[in-house]
């Protein structure tokens, strides 16, 4: 019988392997405690130096370098729960339950701010596990995520691994020539389709709902993961699931090198429409044959930048150079004396005057704000729709140690009349965001001569930077941010369509 007969004991040899992994951890936490904190701090020192520097120096917000190493200490918080970090004066403390807090002396340049940190940061890794498997990167990233926090939301740290990606991409990674955002009930839906691309050849069309790429499931709460997934190498499939209308059905696209996105173009009933969807390499000039083609056939012309989220600054200066015939385009300030700019128009109109009016919607962001203001400001045009996103803010890109890199908010743009982008956005000279009977009668009223906006209008173009949140949140109430809508094509329709009422609308910098 075998009921009571013990168990065969374990080979030795899996015994001896286990206790082998056992030892080899032991060795490796008695090592990380045995060294010196110091040691321990090195490489991340040498960012947190880089970094406290190109923040002081460069950031549109002059920042105290013992504030900058007090809130990358705060960073810690969000990776260990039982951490407390503190400022003493010229120390920085941290403390677990149980143990006497540990403090450091800052000093008060950004290099003896940034050693103290860093000494800390190795100190926390050996009292924290949580700390140990973040790894010094995310720690690293979760202190200028902190730091960040309290200057804008724009500048950022990104990894080594994020970085190179990054510059993989910049380099010409391969496209699929669209461009993905939210639809309602937190869906995926294609915004953009590049003319000639592996998505117009599969009939991709804008509205397109996404479902899923490659079998995964998209969601408008992980766009960014979406975006990931329609990256590969080029010559590679990619296998789409999407529903337009009540149908569903599944695309293969080939990846293929990155097109171009192209300006499209369509004159109709005398009127040429043109859609810019991103300022890439290109747009300007894409634009500018647009016009040169429809010179003699158009009585009017419609520039939609409704979800351009922004790209090349240059381009879009460009564009709006092509309306205006002479003038500042934008200015751009900041502490760093390189961050200061003014952009002149150096061209000729090339609509030889004609009606402009310029569509904008609450997705419409950054360089192609840029556009729309200076079109708004100098009176060449009119931009109807919603107020935009209000990003004003550029980043420069800052190398840093390990191949990671820093970008740092350090100037802001101002329209030619000097009201920042940022924050407040372009408001509408026609807003259509609040429904289709206060569309009405502001069309109606500009009829007649009056702007029902004119008070707002003249409010939003005196703010100077940096405007009150109460002051951003009273203007941008004044035409709520809201998605494109057919409502924006109808009043573009009805300006070109009346000249009177376009006249009405012109919002000039003298009235």
């Amino acid at each position: 019988m075998t009921t009571g007969a013990p168990p065969p004991a374990p080979p030795m040899v899996g015994r001896r392997h286990a206790l082998g992994e056992q030892f080899a951890r032991v060795a490796a936490l008695a090592a990380l405690l045995l060294l010196p904190s110091a040691a321990r701090a090195t490489d991340s020192v040498h960012t947190l130096r880089a970094g406290f520097a190109a923040i002081t120096e460069r950031h549109l917000e002059r920042t105290d370098p013992t504030d900058l190493g007090h809130w990358a200490l705060r960073g810690l918080e969000a990776l260990e729960p039982n951490i407390s970090t503190s400022r003493r004066g010229p120390a920085l403390r941290i403390a677990f339950p149980g143990r006497l807090p540990i403090e450091r002396l800052m000093g008060g340049t950004p290099s003896s701010v940034a050693e103290a940190v860093a000494t800390l940061y190795a100190e926390a890794e050996i009292l924290s596990p949580s700390i140990q498997r973040a790894g010094p990167q995310r720690v690293l990233q979760a202190g200028f995520e902190e730091i960040f926090n309290h200057l804008d939301p724009y500048s950022r740290y990104v990894t080594p691994g994020e970085a190179r990606q990054a510059r993989e991409r910049r380099l010409g990674a391969a496209d699929l020539g669209l461009t993905l955002g939210p639809a309602p009930g937190n869906g995926v839906a294609v915004l953009t389709v590049a003319p000639n691309s592996a998505a117009a050849q599969v009939g991709l069309r804008p509205g397109d709902r996404v479902l899923a790429a490659d079998g995964v499931p998209l969601s408008a709460g992980a766009l960014a993961d979406a975006a990931r997934l329609l990256e590969g190498p080029p010559g590679s499939g990619l296998l789409l699931q999407i529903r337009r209308g009540r149908r569903t059905q599944e695309l293969l696209l080939t990846r293929a090198a990155a097109p171009p996105l192209a300006v499209s173009s369509e004159v109709r009933d005398g009127v040429l429409w043109l859609r810019v969807p991103v300022f890439s390499a290109g747009t300007a000039s894409q634009l500018d044959s647009a016009l040169d083609r429809a010179e003699s056939a158009t009585r009017g012309v419609v520039l939609d930048l409704r979800g351009n989220r922004g790209g090349l600054l240059q381009q879009a200066i460009q564009v709006a150079d092509s309306f205006l015939s002479l003038g500042t385009v934008a200015f751009t300030e900041g502490r760093h004396p390189d961050a200061r700019r003014r952009f002149v128009a150096t061209g000729g109109d090339l609509a030889d005057g004609r009606p402009l009016v310029v569509l904008v919607d609450g997705r419409t962001a950054s360089a192609a704000e840029v556009v729309a203001a200076a079109i708004g400001d100098h009176g060449r045009g009119v931009v109807v729709g919603s107020t935009t996103l209000g990003k004003g803010l550029i980043q420069i890109l800052v190398p840093m140690p390990e191949g990671a890199e820093l970008l740092v908010s350090w100037s802001r743009i101002l329209a030619p009349l000097g009201w920042p982008l940022q924050s407040l956005g372009v408001m509408p000279t026609v807003c259509t965001s609040r429904g289709a009977e206060e569309t009405s009668a502001a069309l109606a009223a500009l009829a007649t001569g009056d702007n029902l906006l004119s008070p707002m209008l003249a409010r939003h173009r005196a703010a100077r930077a940096p405007v009150p949140v109460s002051e951003v949140t009273a203007l941008r109430s004044a035409c709520p941010p809201a998605e494109g809508r057919d409502a924006d094509l109808a009043a573009a329709r009805t300006l070109l369509d009346r000249p009177e009422t376009y006249r009405a609308a012109l919002h000039r910098p003298d009235g």
